[in-house]
């Protein structure tokens, strides 16, 4: 088994999808799917808004904040639970953390 590249989410971390992972609206079953190489995942309705901010620039703390104010939800569960999801998400190999880029 190959050495697992699995992150810890924090509200410091940018988490990306990773090269080989797409999240796509899939038209036959009017739902949000996360595409990777002989997998797919159907995320609920909550996790696909959290997904569409994972661009690697964000922080999982700014993320948490924009989440908190479009839905007027207290910050700290809202904190909560995206970490919690995002973990989720990296421990099954659907998320990684943003790598600096070089110019």
């Amino acid at each position: 088994m190959a050495a697992s590249r699995n992150i810890t989410v924090s509200e410091a971390s940018r988490p990306v999808l990773p090269r080989h992972a797409r999240l796509k609206f899939d038209e036959t079953r009017k739902v949000w799917v996360i595409l990777a190489p002989e997998r797919v995942l159907a995320p609920d309705e909550i996790a696909v808004e959290v997904l569409k901010l994972c661009d690697g620039v964000r922080n999982v703390a700014a993320m948490v904040d924009e989440l908190a104010a479009k839905y007027a939800a207290p910050r700290e569960a809202i904190a909560t639970d995206v970490v919690a999801m995002l973990q989720d998400l990296a421990d099954k190999g659907f998320l990684t953390e943003a790598r600096e880029k070089t110019p």
